[in-house]
């Protein structure tokens, strides 16, 4: 069992805990695999035969993920838990001091023993990287948005921030690399997995064992633009609920981060996934999750306000593969390999190619 004891596995088993005050967990326990309720340990057993079993996906021929939350045996998969739908804060203060009692306990739990942070400027990994004197790396092709909101937000925070600076050779590099780690082809998880895995394979590389990440606060605390909207992207019509239909895809998020940092060489370190954290998060009610005048994460922000300055809890932030232009410079290197835009999902198929 990989997170957590046996025995206090068993013990969320018996009292139907689906939060129990972990980071995650998953591994075999009493003739079943065990998978904790969002997922922060990727689990696989073989297609047909559930007996044999890995943590990572590269060790079967053809590997099947347990789902979060379930037990599988020979004769299928049982569902343990479900996350809960606690009452809501009413008071917008005792709220702010929740989440940051939750934060503030998750990181002071963690060692920063051989520990380095991925540092993208945004509030979420800033609050990791406030807790830890430790180096921090961001990841990007030159002058792209995420290298220069590290710069300004490490300045702010009177830190340094190592740039992994990456060229289309560390890309051409690390896609079959990705690929593999993650048992996935599409685009999208691949311009993900890309910078993630560069940043972990440069800390591993400077000696570091573990990465810590922001990974989950925009799900737990309404970061999605579709969340604030409650648009046609999600099934919901309020904003808590919507936020708590995409705190449910965070397992198939966490199965390709977790694998493709343990692929570079280090553990991930995900403080804001504590279960404290997650707990926290579900009270929170659609105003404090997004504003009344549209500030996304609203209740995390103003909580950050203890952790990093003003100017960086309140900054917004490009997704990573956006940031980094690893999806910019990834279509580029698909295209000058022959995989046309007018191409039914030419990065896909540019992806397979490099694996065949």
């Amino acid at each position: 069992m990989q997170g957590a004891d046996s025995d206090f596995v068993r013990r969320a088993i018996d009292d139907n805990d689906p939060l129990p005050g972990t980071r995650g967990f998953a591994g075999e326990l009493d003739g079943r695999l065990v998978r904790d309720v969002l997922g922060r340990y990727p689990l696989f057993s073989e297609n047909d035969d559930p007996s044999i079993w890995r943590f990572d996906p590269r060790d079967l021929d053809d590997p099947n993920p347990v789902p979060a939350g379930f037990a599988r045996t020979q004769e299928g998969d049982e569902r343990l838990w479900e996350l809960p739908d606690p009452p809501t804060f009413e008071d917008e203060d005792e709220a702010i001091s929740a989440v940051n009692a939750a934060v503030r306990a998750s990181l002071d739990e963690i060692s920063s023993d051989s520990l380095a942070v991925a540092f993208s400027g945004g509030v979420d990994s800033a609050v990791v990287a406030s807790a830890f004197d430790c180096p921090l790396y961001v990841t990007g092709f030159p002058d792209s948005h995420d290298v220069e909101a590290a710069k300004t937000a490490a300045e702010r925070m009177n830190r340094e921030v190592q740039v992994v600076e990456l060229t289309h050779e560390d890309i051409e590099h690390a896609v079959p690399e990705v690929a593999r780690a993650i048992d996935r082809t599409n685009a999208m998880d691949v311009q993900i997995a890309l910078p993630l895995y560069l940043t972990a394979e440069r800390a591993s590389h400077d000696g570091y064992d573990r990465l810590a990440v922001g990974q989950g606060a925009d799900e737990l605390f309404g970061g999605y633009e579709k969340v604030a909207r409650a648009d046609h992207r999600v099934e919901a019509e309020t904003v808590r609920g919507a936020a708590h239909e995409t705190i449910r895809t965070l397992p198939e998020q966490l199965t390709r981060d977790v694998c493709t940092l343990r692929a570079a060489g280090v553990g991930p370190v995900a403080p804001l996934l504590s279960d404290r954290v997650v707990r926290t998060s579900l009270r929170l009610p659609g105003n404090m999750l997004v504003s009344d005048d549209g500030v996304r994460k609203w209740a995390f922000r103003e909580s950050a306000r203890s952790f990093v300055p003003d100017e960086v809890a309140t900054r917004d932030k490009k997704a990573v593969q956006y940031g980094s232009l690893v999806a910019r410079e990834l279509d580029r290197l698909a295209r000058q390999a022959g995989y046309k835009r007018r191409m039914d999902d030419h990065v896909t198929k540019y992806v397979r190619s490099r694996l065949e």
